[in-house]
């Protein structure tokens, strides 16, 4: 991987040049802060529904440096929180009316793929969650009770062994909403998409201080009908928003490609997305060139909600993550790890995502999205055309378009709330493996996160 590269997904694409900066001051209809998938898919559906106006977007380093050119690379049609959470929030009706809007998100995007002529690796096998535990096994028939849109499907042990031979499966979700990506090529690919469109981007611009319709850069001043904040993990950032969102980290390795028997014995035919069922979970997926991808919480959070992590990914990190691969798959023992990277995503106190317009202030936002992030950009994207441009649709009247009210601690109480809540679920884990009973330390760090 290349040192210069956050990501093996951007190494792969090779050099990035990145685009001009700002160096006037600006007006513009709409200003967006942030060229990750959330800012792109707003601009790319501002610019096909009203190509009129005119549309900037503004980012720090380049398209996909963030947290859009790091992840897993999962189309997930599901949000983070339960269906029983989006109920107390916009009631039953709307709840179900969220969950149908994400799942419908995977074709939208497989759609504008297949438009836009984008080469990213996509495949649509599904996602599928495995138990490997009684209590894991226990967790995931509540997943599915409290599942937002269509409930996934309950397998025993030889159904959820079928699709992926992990050892000592117990049973599994599966869901057929979900895609897999190499998700560097598409947030690339959706930024030429935007300029294909009519929108200009700047980069290498970072933005100080969002005000009242105004974006604050080094380079110059934009000056916007609305300013709309995309920075998800990004956000602590920003000057009097370090409290909004949470910057999480997640940490991933890559191995190298596995030979044809190594496969055979996995399974995994389906190219399924997969997680286990521990609370402190992992997610792999299957890459196009056939090797395993898999990430997981390493050290979650840094104080004072620091988000530069650029350098290497801590040892023991990678060690932590080679074991639980090989805890999954022992036949894989002597694989080697080609690459390891980090980033952040946000987490908002209520641990739900939010879209909202304030029009009086000129200000838009979106994010919050607890990892679960690829599609529900694109849900976002297109919510937020809508209410920019006063459409009543059944977009915006979808129960996230909300503020972000709740505010996260100050220091050092976020910081050791963060680390406390995740030892928490550290211990309940492997009390849960020693005994096979549930362990009541989850739903202590449940209450205390508010999830």
């Amino acid at each position: 991987m290349s040192a210069a590269a956050p990501s093996h997904w951007l190494a792969e694409i090779g050099p990035i040049e990145s685009r001009a900066p700002l160096e006037e001051d600006l007006d513009v209809d709409v200003c967006i802060v942030g060229a990750g998938f959330t800012g792109l898919w707003t601009a790319y559906e501002l610019r096909r529904a009203a190509p009129e106006l005119e549309i900037v977007v503004l980012e720090s380093r380049y398209a996909g440096f963030g947290a859009s050119g790091r992840n897993g690379g999962w189309v997930l049609g599901e949000l983070a929180g339960s269906r029983s959470h989006w109920d107390r929030l916009g009631g039953a009706e709307a709840a179900r009316a969220m969950g149908s809007a994400i799942e419908d998100a995977v074709g939208q995007i497989e759609a504008v793929i297949e438009r836009e002529r984008i080469d990213c690796g996509l495949h649509r096998g599904g996602t599928l969650a495995l138990a490997c535990s009684a209590p894991q096994m226990r967790g995931l028939r509540r997943e599915q009770a409290q599942s937002l849109g269509e409930p996934p499907r309950l397998l025993d042990a030889a159904q959820a062994a079928e699709r992926v031979a992990a050892a000592g499966v117990r049973g599994g979700l599966y869901s057929p909403h979900c895609a897999r990506v190499q998700p560097a090529k598409l947030v690339r690919a959706l930024a030429d998409a935007v300029e294909r469109a009519g929108g200009r981007l700047f980069e290498s611009t970072t933005v100080s201080e969002i005000e009242d319709g105004v974006a604050l850069t080094p380079g110059g001043r934009v000056r916007a009908g609305v300013v709309v904040r995309a920075t998800e993990g990004y956000t602590a950032r920003m000057r009097g928003l370090r409290r909004a969102l949470l910057p999480m980290n997640s940490a991933m390795i890559l191995t190298e490609p596995l030979a044809e028997a190594q496969w055979s014995q996995i399974g995994w035919a389906g190219g399924e997305t997969v997680r286990d069922g521990a609370h402190r979970f992992v997610y792999l997926q299957r890459t196009a060139d056939g090797r395993i991808a898999i990430g997981g919480r390493g050290v979650p959070y840094r104080f004072a909600s620091r988000t530069d992590r650029e350098g290497p990914v801590p040892e023991q990190t990678v060690g932590e993550l080679r074991a639980r691969l090989l805890s999954l798959f022992p036949g894989l023992a002597g694989i080697g790890i080609e690459a390891a990277w980090h980033g952040v995503l946000g987490v908002s106190r209520d641990w739900m995502p939010a879209v909202g317009l304030d029009r009086a202030r000129r200000l838009a936002w979106a994010g919050g999205y607890v990892g679960e992030g690829v599609a529900a950009a694109n849900l976002a994207g297109r919510t937020l055309r809508d209410l920019l441009l006063d459409r009543d649709s059944e977009l915006t009247r979808l129960p996230w378009v909300r503020p972000i009210e709740l505010r996260w601690p100050p220091e050092p109480l976020r910081y050791l709330g963060a680390h406390g809540i995740y030892a928490l679920y550290r211990a309940a884990d492997e009390r849960e493996t020693r005994s096979g009973r549930p362990s009541a330390l989850a739903r202590v760090a449940d209450l205390i996160s508010g999830r």
